[in-house]
């Protein structure tokens, strides 16, 4: 199942980043501000000279005009947008196309649990309860491991940690690392990039905590889940 990516989409050449929300390209011959929706590091990505493709946004509101989109590592397209896991999930778990949960009726976004909000709440006939959170991972090493996160992430512990108390009360927790690339064939929590998150993951996994990952196949206009990939902790 395809998500559509739309918008009016242009080539541009990457100049630098200014901050983790803003970036300069340049578009036929002109250096314009275009806004990054990824706050990762992504510093194997967005690299000065590179080709990149972003979006015309005509929005009285906005302070860019351009969506940072895409970007290549060598011949692989990569998707940028933090926030498509959440849609491209959503779109699944209604379809009912992830077979661990083609059960579950009733599909809610951003939910509150303890002191955290989830991407996720799903829920089956019988009352069974889930709560869903998804990743955005871009980083693949030349061995084709994908690796989350980037850039450190008190946030994403929270998460993790926040889903053992889910299971412990006997809500089914799950975290969906979605690849936003096509050349991932293995996927482990970064360890080198925040220690912390690993052995928190490592701990949700012995207590109970389901993890999942998936790679994708991108084009300039979709993006769709490819193959679910193995995960190494």
């Amino acid at each position: 199942m395809r998500v559509n990516i739309e918008g009016n989409k242009i080539t541009g050449i990457f100049q630098k980043r200014i901050n983790r929300f803003v970036a300069e390209v340049l578009i036929d011959g002109e250096v314009c501000i275009t806004h990054v929706p990824n706050t990762g590091r992504m510093k194997e990505l967005l690299i000065p000279g590179e080709k990149v493709i972003l979006r015309r946004v005509d929005e009285p509101h906005r302070k860019t005009c351009y969506d940072l989109l895409f970007a290549y590592r060598d011949d692989i397209l990569v998707a940028l947008d933090s926030k498509l896991p959440n849609t491209i999930l959503e779109k699944y778990f209604k379809e009912g196309l992830i077979p661990y949960f083609s059960g579950y009726n009733q599909v809610r976004r951003e939910v509150f649990y303890g002191k955290s909000k989830f991407d996720f709440s799903l829920d089956d006939q019988n009352g069974n309860h889930a709560l869903i959170e998804a990743k955005c991972g871009t980083l693949v090493r030349e061995s084709g491991l994908a690796t989350f996160p980037d850039a450190p992430t008190d946030r994403g512990r929270k998460h993790v940690l926040e889903l053992i108390n889910a299971v412990e009360e006997g809500i089914r927790g799950a975290v969906f690392f979605i690849i936003q690339r096509s050349d991932g064939d293995l996927f482990t929590p970064n360890f080198h990039m925040d220690e912390k998150i690993y052995q928190a993951v490592a701990m949700a996994k012995e207590k109970g905590v389901e993890f999942y990952a998936y790679n994708c196949h991108v084009t300039p206009d979709y993006i769709q889940l490819a193959d679910e990939i193995s995960i190494i902790i």
